[in-house]
């Protein structure tokens, strides 16, 4: 948080899954919410689901430049500043495509959305935090499990989850200057349309296709919050949050 205690966020993805539950925790905590996504109609049903708070929908794609430009100059034109980013979207790629067969417009459609996606968010922000006054601000990028260990058949998606790890500490460091904290949360199985499969049966590493647990929403977006809420002297760089009996320890 800033000096004054400003709760400004922004939230990429924030029309479904984990971007609305963190959306709606936040406004429903007193937080002023700019909501960014694909579809304007998913954001104005995130909006709505908190009547009466301090919410903006901006329709956005996150891999285009001007759009994300776009984003960051109606937040800041309607709240003032940005206190803290929740850099989310994201997208898994298609799934159960063994790499020899990956197309590379597929390949390319995952690394634009969460790579660079990611990297255009924090650089707005970023330049944001570093001029307002009070200076700083928070970023937390939404990792996964799979930065840490691949599922079978998911090169693109772990690659760019790797890849956020070395952005967030990047963008750590260069941010101390300027009281920009930057951290990450890898989150597994939170209930959401991407993991609905994984209630019916996934993939494992041995071949087996196993149902694995699933963990609330609920539980991820009081973890960011909590992150969100600290002071700027302190910071969460790394967190793991996931369904406890799920295949990840021991994973392979």
């Amino acid at each position: 948080m800033t000096d004054r205690e400003s709760k400004i966020a922004v939230v990429t993805g924030a029309g479904s899954g984990i971007g609305r539950a963190v959306a709606v925790e936040l406004l429903r905590n007193g937080w002023s919410v700019a909501l960014a996504g694909r579809r304007a109609g998913t954001l104005e049903e995130t909006a709505a689901l908190v009547p009466g708070a301090a919410s903006l929908a901006v329709r956005t794609d996150v891999s285009r430049p001007e759009d994300v430009e776009a984003l960051f100059a109606a937040a800041v034109e309607r709240f003032g500043r940005v206190d803290l980013l929740f850099n989310n979207a994201g997208t898994f790629g298609p799934g159960g495509v063994p790499v020899e067969d990956l197309p590379y417009d597929a390949w390319r459609h995952v690394v634009d959305t969460n790579l660079n996606g990611a990297f255009l968010c924090a650089q707005a922000a970023y330049r944001r935090m570093k001029e307002q006054d009070p200076q700083g601000g928070r970023i937390i990028n939404n990792g996964s499990v799979s930065a840490h260990s691949p599922r079978p058949h998911s090169v693109a998606y772990t690659a760019t989850k790797h890849a956020l790890t070395g952005l967030t500490k990047s963008l750590s460091l260069d941010g101390r200057p300027y009281r920009i904290a930057v951290g990450q949360l890898d989150i597994g199985n939170a209930a959401t349309d991407m993991t609905s499969r994984m209630q019916t049966g996934a993939l494992q590493a041995n071949g087996e296709v196993t149902p694995e647990p699933v963990m609330d929403v609920a539980d991820v977006a009081r973890t960011v919050r909590h992150m969100a809420e600290l002071p700027l002297e302190a910071n969460v760089q790394f967190a793991t949050v996931l369904a406890t009996a799920m295949p990840y320890i021991g994973r392979g």
